[in-house]
């Protein structure tokens, strides 16, 4: 019976949980000043247990302790003080009344009234009653506000304590269980003679206890008679009741990690309903409008759900001042803006980290003085801020170029390749490797460091008099297929006019050949590096189908033999990266 509203009950809090999700939200607009106020941050749910005593206030004496309640619950902030909570319950409570109680058949008892339900009818001739015994099962769902405001914090940044204020409303199922009747299935007979009543003891607490004890004794402690509901009230089928109920909370949690937190919570359930116990209270004109409440004390165990570096903790344990109140310290800890340029070299002193350069002195962002090539003697005492790299420097920042001894020239790069292959035979065509070039984008100039490559190839043709070799130029991927088979024709052009011009190539043995961007070396090419490996000519040894590819249409890059720059002027400058250049 209770199976079914558990599980109507858990249907409805799943279809919460798929509404009340949100999308995380950035707080970018925040961050950058587009937008006054920061984002509600996404926070994570809180899946509980709770376990504790439960006992029933009603007509019959309950039994301290002597119920226990256990559930669940799923918590989800709905702001930093207001969150909603679905709570499951499952108790049972007993209770046992040391007054007597009379069938309305045989007149009022000790209390002023009688009972009129069919299940007291075995005492319908028992002038003497019965003392009432029972064991309740209760079963609930409940969906509850909670406020907190023990997160919003001026003078720390986020607290270890929570308390909280719920309400809520629900739907309950209880079964009352009484033992009116003794092993033989027979009702229990002269209790009041067996327990020597009498009014005094019943109004002592001491004579509660021994009329209790003494009714122990003799009841069974079966619980075989299944108490009175009350009618016309909506059920499930015809034998379970369904009750709306109220829920009042008041509780205090603390925080154990961001993962868990501990609370101790005391918890009121009121329904219309007189029956929780197994008895209704009736005088001598009517029933009574009083109704049994329920009472749960119960430590809840709290653990948030969720990857906690995506999401934050609930927001009743976020303090909401908190981007505020650091976006405060830091505007406090920045520097005052002080615009002062002690030296006049456009650097104010704040990000100056040479403030007495002289006046007139090149200064890069940093205001230190510019050394364009680097050789330690600052441009404005420099007499050659551009010296030459790899020669000695004078005091005065001049390039000793004749005292160099170390430095390589291009003549002393060909020398070193002649000498390699002095030993080289006609017999050896063949045993060689011809290497490759490469440009830069959308260009198509040699590059200095490749004319000792260009030296080899001219030393195999000259070795190998019969040797025909193919110049194939290639581009990478970018610009249109037109274009590419015009900058590729261009680059083989280069170095075919190269070969003859300076090393006196026959031009017949130079089979001019490109292929633009279809045959790259680095497919699906996306970095840089990759597009350079793809920007080349290559030599290979000719095959009986080349020949001289006619100049494709239209003209592209820039270029022309002995100058390797990315501008129109044949030169790199190299320097200090320092200097803006």
């Amino acid at each position: 019976m209770h199976r079914k509203i558990i599980s109507i009950f858990t249907l409805a809090l799943l279809s919460y949980g798929l509404m009340a999700q949100e999308e995380a939200k950035t707080d970018a607009g925040y961050r950058m000043g587009v937008t006054n106020y920061s984002a509600k941050p996404k926070n994570a749910w809180e899946l509980g247990v709770h376990l504790g005593h439960y006992f029933i206030d009603g007509d019959v004496d309950r039994t301290i302790p002597g119920g226990y309640g256990v559930g669940l619950h799923l918590r989800k902030a709905v702001h930093y003080a207001f969150s909603v909570r679905a709570d499951l319950f499952y108790g049972q409570a007993t209770g046992l009344d040391p007054q007597t109680w009379t069938h309305s058949s045989v007149g009022n008892g000790a209390v002023g009234g009688g009972l009129t339900e069919p299940v007291y009818s075995p005492y319908a001739n028992n002038a003497q009653g019965w003392f009432p015994s029972h064991k309740t099962r209760r079963v609930y769902g409940a969906l509850q506000g909670i406020v907190n405001i023990g997160n919003i914090l001026f003078h720390q940044k986020d607290n270890k304590w929570n308390w909280y204020l719920g309400v809520g409303v629900g739907l309950s199922n209880h079964v009352a269980k009484l033992d009116l009747l003794d092993e033989a299935g027979n009702p229990y007979q002269n209790l009041l003679t067996e327990t020597s009543w009498t009014s005094e003891k019943f109004n002592s607490r001491s004579g509660r206890k021994e009329i209790k004890d003494r009714i122990k004794e003799i009841y069974d402690g079966t619980y075989e008679t299944e108490g009175p509901k009350k009618a016309g009230i909506f059920r499930l089928g015809d034998e379970t009741n369904i009750h709306a109920m109220f829920t009042g909370s008041v509780g205090v949690s603390r925080k154990i990690s961001k993962r868990f937190n501990i609370g101790l919570e005391h918890q009121i359930m009121a329904t219309d309903n007189d029956y929780l116990d197994g008895i209704r209270n009736v005088n001598s004109v009517a029933f009574t409008q009083d109704v049994d409440l329920e009472h749960y004390t119960n430590l809840r165990l709290a653990f948030n759900l969720g990857n906690m570096d995506k999401v934050t903790e609930p927001l009743y344990w976020v303090n909401p001042l908190d981007a505020t109140m650091n976006d405060i310290a830091e505007l406090k800890s920045r520097p005052v803006l002080d615009l002062t340029d002690s030296d006049s070299d456009g650097i104010i002193d704040m990000m100056d980290q040479e403030k007495d350069t002289p006046a007139g002195a090149a200064v890069d962002t940093r205001g230190i003085s510019l050394d364009s090539d680097n050789d330690g003697i600052a441009d404005y005492k420099d007499k050659e801020p551009y010296s030459p790299i790899g020669y000695p420097i004078g005091t005065d920042g001049v390039a000793n170029v004749k005292k160099c001894e170390t430095c390589l020239t291009e003549s002393d790069v060909f020398r070193m390749i002649d000498s390699k292959s002095a030993n080289f035979k006609g017999s050896d065509c063949g045993k060689w490797f011809l290497p490759m070039i490469h440009f830069d984008l959308d260009k198509y100039r040699l590059k200095p460091e490749f004319y000792s490559h260009l030296h080899h190839v001219a030393t195999v043709l000259k070795q190998c008099p019969s040797l025909c070799v193919a110049v194939v130029g290639h581009t990478d991927v970018r610009s249109s297929n037109s274009y590419n088979k015009s900058l590729s024709y261009n680059r083989a052009q280069t170095v075919v006019d190269y070969l003859t011009s300076n090393y006196g190539i026959e031009r017949s043995r130079l089979k001019l050949m490109y292929g633009g961007e279809e045959a790259p070396m680095v497919g699906d090419s996306k970095r840089e590096a990759e597009h350079y490996m793809n920007r080349r000519v290559e030599f290979r040894i000719c095959e009986p189908a080349d020949a001289d590819m006619v100049k494709p249409e239209g003209s592209a890059g820039s270029g022309g033999t002995g100058s390797s720059g990315s501008g129109s002027s044949g030169s790199i400058f190299r320097g200090n990266k320092n200097s803006g250049y």
